[in-house]
C-alpha cells in the first residue's frame, strides 16, 4: 500500500457525520447497558436501533460508504472460502481429542515422575 492510498476524513461534514454516528451508536450501546430494569426484548431494540441508526448516519459520509464498502467486499470473500465436510470437521475433532488425551497422561507421568523423584528419593518426605 502506497502512502497515497491511505484516505482521511476531510471535510467538515463528514467528521460530523462521523462523530454523530459514532454517539448514536454508543447511545445505544449505554441504553441496553443502563436500563437493565427493561424487558430484554427492549434493551436489545435500544441496542440495535441505535447501532442501525449510527450506521444510516455514517453511510452518508465518505468514510462511513468507504467502509461499508470494504464490509460488503469482506463479505463476498468469506462467501468464497471453502468450508469443511461435516466428516472433515468431526476427524479433525477427534484427532484433538486424541492429542489432548495423550498430553494429558504424558504430562501425568512427568509430574508423577518429578513427584518421585523430589519427594520420595531426594527429600524422603513420603516414607
Amino acid at each position: 500500500m502506497n502512502k497515497t492510498d491511505v484516505q482521511t476524513i476531510g471535510r467538515t461534514t463528514d467528521n460530523i457525520l462521523v462523530g454523530l454516528a459514532s454517539l448514536v451508536a454508543l447511545a445505544g450501546v449505554i441504553g441496553f447497558s443502563f436500563w437493565s430494569e427493561l424487558p430484554l426484548v427492549a434493551r436489545f431494540g435500544m441496542l440495535l436501533g441505535g447501532l442501525a441508526l449510527g450506521a444510516g448516519i455514517a453511510w452518508f459520509s465518505a468514510p462511513g460508504k468507504r467502509f461499508i464498502a470494504f464490509a460488503q467486499e469482506a463479505y463476498e470473500e468469506a462467501r468464497k472460502v471453502t468450508w469443511p465436510t461435516s466428516k472433515e470437521t468431526v476427524q479433525t475433532t477427534g484427532v484433538v481429542f486424541l492429542f489432548v488425551a495423550i498430553m494429558a497422561i504424558f504430562l501425568f507421568l512427568v509430574d508423577k515422575s518429578i513427584e518421585w523423584g523430589l519427594y520420595d528419593l531426594v527429600l524422603g518426605w513420603k516414607r
